[in-house]
């Protein structure tokens, strides 16, 4: 998530960086204000009728590898016609365009809009959990294949930026015991190319569309991907599914999203054991994050984020409670 101070609209700003791609000018006004603002600040526009996304993220709160390598990784699985979310080049050729402005350094970049609804917003009937969860054995398969030019941070990498972000921040000791503790343990664990490689950390229901009509998953925001155990995607995926999955229906869902991904790639014996490690790896890099977001705070801030301070203070206790020691 962007530093609170980033989470306010700046039409101006996505004007500017439109101008480096073609667009409806007629809609723009309308479209902009249904824009998103959480790890990046997303406005959807038109070009020719068609829904196009403008993605603004400052400089100082990116890696730059790291969006180029997501630009590299989309552009592989769509010659390998995986359904994912497809990049645009801007006037001049550039898939990740910097944009200076009197607001700062932005990274810009625009997306065709997948079609369908997010999985969040239909029925999670059988069918659609089964495609689901085949959509993410594919992305595996494809991804252990992958021979990347720019790559992507690493679990080693981030585990870095979480011990010095925890150190910044004054975290509790045993959140820094924690950081030590997971990385000795995925350390351990063998990585071949059926368990390891890139990974897109943000496999859930919100960024996975379903298209009735061809009968398909198209996959959104492969920003946070990075290199790590395919496991990771799993629990992320199920975490997501099932909490928002009634109870009566928990079960099945989990066995079908399962039975999808096993269609396609086989899981390990002792998976289920090494899903709680990469839990434990997911709520550190979601603390580290949150202290990060809410440690500044500003004059005259608005109800809306204070409101959201305290709830993401809340998420920050419930983590550090979540560990022991």
């Amino acid at each position: 998530m962007l530093k609170l101070k980033y989470l306010y609209e700046n039409y101006d700003l996505a004007k500017l960086a439109l101008k480096n791609w073609e667009y409806d000018a007629e809609t723009l006004g309308d479209c902009l204000q249904h824009f998103r603002i959480s790890s990046n600040a997303v406005y959807p526009f038109l070009w020719q009728g068609k829904m196009r996304f403008l993605r603004l993220s400052p400089v100082s709160e990116k890696i730059e590898n790291n969006l180029k390598g997501e630009i590299e990784f989309l552009c592989y699985l769509q010659s390998r016609s995986y359904p994912a979310v497809i990049p645009v080049a801007s006037n001049s050729g550039e898939l990740v365009v910097t944009l200076d402005s009197v607001w700062g350094k932005y990274y810009a970049s625009v997306f065709k809009g997948a079609d369908g609804n997010s999985i969040e917003d239909t029925d999670c009937n059988d069918h659609i959990l089964y495609a689901y969860g085949k959509a993410l054995g594919q992305l595996h398969m494809l991804s252990a294949e992958y021979s990347p030019k720019i790559r992507k941070w690493t679990y080693r990498d981030v585990l870095l930026w979480i011990g010095k972000t925890l150190g910044k921040y004054h975290a509790p000791n045993k959140m820094l015991v924690e950081v030590a503790e997971v990385k000795q343990a995925l350390d351990l664990l063998p990585q071949t190319n059926d368990s390891f490689g890139l990974v897109h950390y943000d496999f859930e229901p919100d960024n996975v569309f379903w298209d009735e009509t061809r009968q398909c998953c198209t996959v959104i925001d492969f920003e946070d991907g990075m290199y790590h155990f395919f496991l990771l995607d799993l629990e992320q995926a199920l975490d997501a599914l099932l909490e928002n999955i009634p109870a009566d229906r928990k079960l099945i869902a989990k066995t079908t999203f399962l039975r999808g991904y096993q269609s396609v790639k086989m899981l390990e014996p002792d998976y289920a054991e090494k899903l709680k490690l990469m839990r434990r790896f997911c709520n550190l890099y979601s603390y580290a994050r949150l202290i990060r977001c809410i440690d500044e705070e500003y004059p005259n801030e608005p109800d809306w984020m204070i409101r959201l301070r305290e709830k993401l203070h809340s998420k920050i206790v419930f983590l550090e409670n979540s560990v022991t020691g």
